[in-house]
């Protein structure tokens, strides 16, 4: 089930993410929050810290799974998820490092740091996962064609998306990795409570199809239809097909 929210300005969707994040760290003193990279989530981490450092909440009893990391850059890279989750959010939070899970891009063995990955994740609940969208649809690195009950897994990224995140890369796609391990669309599934964030008219289209569309591995997001949860916050652009 959908609950869509429309702002108009990018600090207004931040605010409003803010807000049903908010409820979730309110209800429990250690809830497992599922976080995502991107553009889309950052206003909402600017948000977190605004809270950690007026109110004093504490993020020390808080465990976190981040959905994906691209495959063949060191975590020490300026552009890999690890990088971006302590720049954006972990460096200015007390949650432990222990605490924190990113997926292992850096390794000779992929396959299996898909299962240690899926089998972490499944020892605990998530209560909330943080989600953006592709401007195909994707969401986490599974990109159109993923099965529906797809665990963890290593995924090979489509031209459209590394084009879409070379400006991440100095405008290089070149530079952007072609394969990354991501969290499959079963798992993102079983999270109780469900947070996207889609800003622009890039995300349109994408945006339509998932509340709108066929649900069809086409379209990736179309999945979270069957989800009980779901809540959807867009500006005016991402939302530009629906309203």
């Amino acid at each position: 089930m959908f609950k869509v929210i429309i702002k108009d300005t990018n600090e207004e969707v931040s605010r409003a993410a803010f807000n049903v994040m908010k409820e979730v760290l309110d209800s429990k003193p250690n809830p497992v929050l599922g976080l995502a990279t991107g553009s889309s989530p950052v206003g909402l981490y600017k948000e977190m810290i605004k809270d950690h450092e007026e109110t004093g909440r504490s993020y020390k009893d808080i465990i976190t799974f981040n959905l994906d990391e691209y495959v063949g850059i060191p975590r020490d890279h300026e552009q890999s998820y690890y990088t971006f989750m302590h720049e954006n959010l972990f460096n200015y939070i007390d949650c432990p490092e222990e605490n924190i899970h990113v997926p292992e891009g850096n390794t000779d063995d992929h396959e299996k740091a898909c299962v240690d990955y899926e089998n972490a994740l499944k020892q605990h609940v998530v209560d909330i996962q943080v989600l953006g969208i592709g401007s195909d649809g994707h969401i986490a690195f599974n990109e159109p064609g993923c099965p529906f009950d797809s665990e963890t897994h290593l995924m090979e990224l489509t031209e459209q998306t590394r084009s879409d995140n070379a400006r991440f890369f100095d405008g290089d796609i070149n530079q952007v990795p072609t394969l990354s391990i991501t969290q499959g669309l079963g798992s993102i599934m079983r999270a109780k409570k469900i947070l996207l964030i889609a800003t622009g008219a890039n995300k349109a289209d994408a945006v339509w199809g998932m509340l709108k569309g066929e649900k069809t591995t086409d379209c990736p997001a179309s999945i979270l239809q069957d989800h009980a949860d779901v809540t959807v916050i867009l500006d005016r652009a991402a939302a530009s097909r629906i309203a």
